[in-house]
């Protein structure tokens, strides 16, 4: 009886060190690897980062890039165990799994990144990923095989998805169903009108908390994520826990991107191009003090300055007016930078309504033909999180162009398209209709 009992007993560590290796909350039940999204690389008509996370007990991961029109093989990739960095930034951080439950998050992982580079310009791709690992048992497995997609840059003419605030939050799932759908009528549209987007840039406030790491692997498994580049910045709400404790280590530690942006913030600001477009990435949350926003506006002017593109369009995720009553935030603290280096488009999110300004240079309306900026700030997708708008504007009537949102429950997103001398950015509400187009020109 003992030694049925003793037996019993060493079958269920077993089994339980088993399943904990591959089912800890937070990092998944069915694969030793998850998480795993295209970012944008440098030069994105050369090269591309690859993201993803792996149990601790991978010995080895395979990376195969493949063109996707001739299925012919680019590169094969294998990374050993060790050369993924140990993630323990996310692990016991207090949570909530899907079903509402508080629970702390059992999240220590390697995290992957790779850059393929020498790619060529305007070409599908796709990329395998797998691993090799140990069971409980010490019995070496491979993991199901992921697959990315995303498009080099190096066509003529391109579109983008852009989206913001939809806070993931697993307990009340309906919202990344929201903004999935809200990304699905995007692409509609631009199939629409003539060519399918090939990336998204979302401007923060994806993860209700970004401390979470379930919910970040439960957002990564829509299709969505898999099917193209993302390209992000750090929202407040994904750089904080339940408990509001606060850093940029989750966003960096949740992509891959360039690691081009100044001390401190690699990974997190930085910059890349995409065709004749450069896109700066900053983060608004550390930039709250004087001295924290100096280093983030010398880093931005030496970028913006050295860079030759034809288009330079500024991301943060905090607001440039107030969205209600029309009060400047951010553009108080940017405009004199951005006339001073010609940026032509200046993207932020937040605030959860839609605010499109005039084309601005010195606090004053310009013509298309002129230098200046337009101003933009996305809406909220998630149909919770929106905000009502309250009657007339009460500051920058003569700046402000457009407003709008659908109150509380507000899903839009803007679809980008571009030319060799224009960018056109259309609101979208959910059904495809459309609010609001304005464009640039050179």
């Amino acid at each position: 009886m003992n030694k049925i009992f003793r037996l019993s007993i060493i079958i269920i560590f077993s089994l339980l060190y088993t399943s904990a290796a591959l089912a800890q909350e937070g990092l998944g039940k069915d694969s030793a690897i998850f998480s795993a999204v295209v970012c944008p690389g440098e030069n994105c008509s050369r090269s591309m980062n690859i993201s993803w996370g792996a149990i601790e007990n991978t010995q080895e991961c395979y990376l195969s890039l493949r063109e996707k029109e001739s299925n012919k093989i680019v590169r094969n990739i294998t990374l050993k165990g060790s050369e993924g960095e140990i993630c323990t930034v996310f692990n016991s951080v207090w949570s909530k799994m899907a079903g509402g439950k508080n629970f702390y998050e059992n999240a220590r992982f390697l995290k992957f990144g790779y850059t393929f580079n020498h790619l060529k310009p305007a070409t599908e791709y796709y990329c395998l990923i797998s691993t090799r690992y140990k069971d409980g048992n010490g019995v070496s497995l491979t993991s199901p095989l992921k697959v990315l997609s995303f498009k080099t840059a190096g066509s003529k003419e391109w579109s983008c998805c852009i989206i913001s605030d939809f806070h993931s939050y697993p307990p009340l799932p309906k919202r990344l169903t929201s903004a999935m759908a809200m990304v699905d009528t995007v692409r509609s549209v631009s199939v629409r009108e003539g060519r399918e987007f090939e990336w998204v840039l979302h401007l923060g406030d994806v993860c209700a908390w970004g401390g979470s790491y379930s919910f970040w692997k439960r957002m990564y498994e829509e299709k969505n994520f898999s099917s193209t580049m993302w390209a992000g910045l750090n929202g407040n709400h994904d750089n904080m826990t339940r408990q509001y404790i606060l850093t940029n280590e989750f966003f960096r530690n949740a992509t891959a991107n360039p690691r081009n942006g100044y001390g401190g913030e690699e990974g997190v600001c930085y910059w890349f191009t995409y065709g004749d477009v450069l896109f700066v990435m900053l983060n608004s949350d550390n930039m709250r003090k004087s001295e924290d926003f100096e280093r983030a506006y010398n880093w931005t002017r030496k970028v913006l300055k050295k860079s030759r593109a034809k288009f330079k369009v500024v991301c943060e995720h905090y607001e440039w007016f107030n969205g209600e009553n029309g009060k400047t935030v951010q553009y108080a603290r940017w405009k004199k930078l951005f006339d001073e280096c010609g940026v032509d488009l200046a993207l932020a999110a937040n605030n959860h309504i839609y605010v499109r300004s005039r084309k601005l240079f010195a606090d004053n309306v310009v013509s298309d033909n002129e230098k200046g900026t337009v101003y933009i700030q996305t809406p909220s997708s998630d149909n919770e999180r929106g905000e009502k708008l309250f009657g007339e504007l009460s500051y920058n009537k003569d700046l402000i162009a457009k407003r709008w949102n659908e109150g509380p429950k507000t899903v839009g997103a803007l679809l980008m398209e571009v030319t060799s001398n224009s960018l056109t950015l259309t609101l979208l509400n959910r059904k495809g209709e459309r609010e609001d187009r304005v464009t640039i020109t050179k």
